[in-house]
């Protein structure tokens, strides 16, 4: 019943997108009454596509391409989308301008033109760029470390669907090129059932790295049967870091590493974060680093943690969408000092989520290395 009052929802918002789009900006645009029919077939097409990929991602087997074909729409809508409220405020402006009338068809024949060329030129543009995954090196001082040490951090994989198995092999290698002295994961790792993406995430076994590979899950874990992919992740021999830590490094002259489930928890019930738990144990002289998937974990966050390591926002992912991730989350990407003690990095996301289009947000692997302050 959950899965249809979402799905319901989901196509809803859509339906009400389409609907603004096609009397904000279709409606409105200086051409024949054949070019608009187009546009709003169009339109429904692209609904179509959204609905398809509701389907392709959680019921059906798609072939990759075809799979691709139903992702993009989605981000298409929300482009459209922006393109027509500011087509909508500028056509507003417009009318209120004054010019002369023969001035203000020019330019809101110029502004049609310009609306249609940008949207579909952006949507190009951040279709390009989601095939790329950069990587991000950052330097981080930390009190108390007693020699440097480099973590890259995977996150926000979404394992599925156009995160196939051949996408993982280039992460992999790239990863390993780092050389690193720990990998961590920082969540939502898989997409689908963990049983059909068993070959992918066995890709992961190819991780090197001189202190280990360490796991926490994201929301999205807890959508597909939490408990089996944490054991399947085990398995693997990644360590799952479980409200725990561990101390990297030698004697003295490493540094704690500790893992709290996501906040999802609160809201299932089970499997939830205990930041207490989590630092049990943990050497006291040493500093110590903290995954959690959601960088607004940190506001649970008071003392005893140097360096807090998320994901989730996947920076945005689509300009503007940016905006409303900083409306939930405390920080979007990048790192911040977040008070006198503590700072918080936010990987944007190794893979993505939805339609595969990336604009203001690239695909991170991120180099962090952290030495003494």
């Amino acid at each position: 019943m959950n899965y249809i009052l979402f799905f319901s929802a989901f196509i809803g918002v859509f339906i009400l997108l389409n609907m603004y789009i096609s009397k904000r900006l279709i409606h409105k645009l200086d051409v024949s009454d054949k070019t608009k029919l187009y546009l709003r077939i169009f339109l429904v097409l692209n609904l179509i596509g959204i609905v398809c990929y509701m389907l392709a991602r959680y019921y059906i087997d798609t072939p990759s391409w075809l799979y691709f074909i139903f992702s993009v729409p989605i981000g298409i809508l929300f482009l459209l989308f922006c393109t027509a409220v500011v087509y909508d405020i500028s056509r507003v402006f417009l009318l209120f301008a004054p010019i002369s009338k023969s001035r203000r068809n020019f330019l809101k024949k110029s502004l049609d033109v310009t609306s249609l060329a940008a949207a579909a030129t952006v949507t190009l543009k951040s279709i390009y760029n989601a095939r790329f995954v950069e990587v991000q090196k950052v330097n981080i001082k930390i009190k108390n470390l007693k020699e440097p040490y480099k973590i890259v951090q995977l996150s926000d994989l979404h394992i599925g669907g156009l995160i196939d198995r051949d996408f993982i092999k280039d992460i992999v290698k790239k990863t390993n090129a780092l050389n690193p002295d720990i990998v961590v994961i920082t969540g939502d790792l898989i997409d689908i059932d963990i049983l059909s993406a068993k070959k992918i995430i066995n890709e992961l076994t190819k991780l090197n790295s001189k202190f280990g590979i360490y796991y926490i899950v994201g929301n999205h874990e807890y959508f597909h049967d939490i408990a089996k992919i944490i054991k399947t992740v085990k398995s693997l021999g990644i360590r799952v870091l479980e409200n725990e830590n561990i101390y990297i490094g030698e004697k003295n002259i490493g540094f704690n590493l500790a893992g709290v489930y996501d906040i999802f928890g609160y809201r299932t019930k089970n499997y939830m974060p205990d930041l207490q738990k989590a630092l049990q144990g943990a050497e006291k002289k040493a500093p110590t680093i903290l995954l959690a998937h959601q960088p607004r974990y940190i506001n649970e966050v008071n003392k005893g943690v140097d360096l807090v390591l998320s994901g989730h926002t996947h920076g945005g992912q689509l300009y503007p969408f940016k905006i409303l991730v900083k409306l939930q989350q405390n920080y979007v990407s990048g790192l911040h000092q977040h008070n006198e003690n503590m700072q918080i990095y936010i990987n944007k996301g190794t893979g993505f989520w939805g339609p595969p289009m990336r604009l203001g947000a690239s695909s991170e692997i991120s180099e962090i290395t952290i030495s003494p302050a």
